[in-house]
């Protein structure tokens, strides 16, 4: 039995050597991001992912930030690394902010207070869910794209430079842009080890 939603999920890799040779216009895939966030589960249909999509020079302002938080924190002898690292997040097409609105999640938990240790575990999952949506449809569009987190170091900047409300709270950055070298071959742990069946 081959399944189309899995024969899809195998085309999501994390992609390192990212170009700008992308076929689609940036309001296609702002589109494909979109519809594939709206589609994507959340608890009590709460919607709390927010997302930031960036091009051209905003996705590079991204990675101007990042790189100049790092600069901060990294020993100099380690920087010139880093810095080629974010180069290669740079050198995409664009870059996906990903958001939690915080306000809806402390709404539902006064709401629901029997609930309420869960709504932020539950928010998390919900970007979870998100992201690997978005992630898919853009490796089924050959685009590809990988997950970062260099939050809380750039959070104030980034609220700063895109005009982030305050109830947003950044969760993960994705590049992404055409494959300019593919992914290597994915390991998995034993079925035994990770699942059990009863049948």
């Amino acid at each position: 039995m081959t399944n189309p939603v899995n024969q899809e999920l195998k085309q999501r890799r994390s992609i390192y050597a990212l170009g700008k040779n992308v076929a689609q216009t940036p309001a296609q895939i702002s589109e494909t991001i979109k519809e594939a966030i709206r589609q994507s589960p959340t608890a009590f249909n709460s919607q709390t992912v927010r997302a930031v999509i960036t091009f051209g020079e905003n996705s590079d302002r991204v990675w101007d930030i990042v790189e100049a938080e790092l600069k901060k924190v990294t020993p100099a002898d380690r920087f010139s690394a880093t810095q080629e690292k974010i180069a290669s997040f740079r050198a995409g097409f664009g870059t996906i902010l990903y958001f939690t609105e915080t306000q809806t999640v402390q709404k539902l938990e006064a709401d629901f207070p029997l609930y309420a240790a869960n709504f932020a575990n539950w928010a998390e999952q919900g970007l979870g869910g998100a992201q690997q949506a978005v992630w898919t449809a853009l490796a089924v569009e050959n685009i590809g794209a990988s997950l970062q987190h260099y939050n809380p170091l750039i959070d104030e900047k980034i609220k700063e430079a895109f005009d982030i409300p305050e109830s947003w709270e950044l969760r993960a950055q994705m590049p992404f842009g055409s494959i300019e070298a593919p992914a290597g071959e994915k390991e998995f742990l034993p079925d035994d080890v990770r699942f059990k069946i009863f049948e």
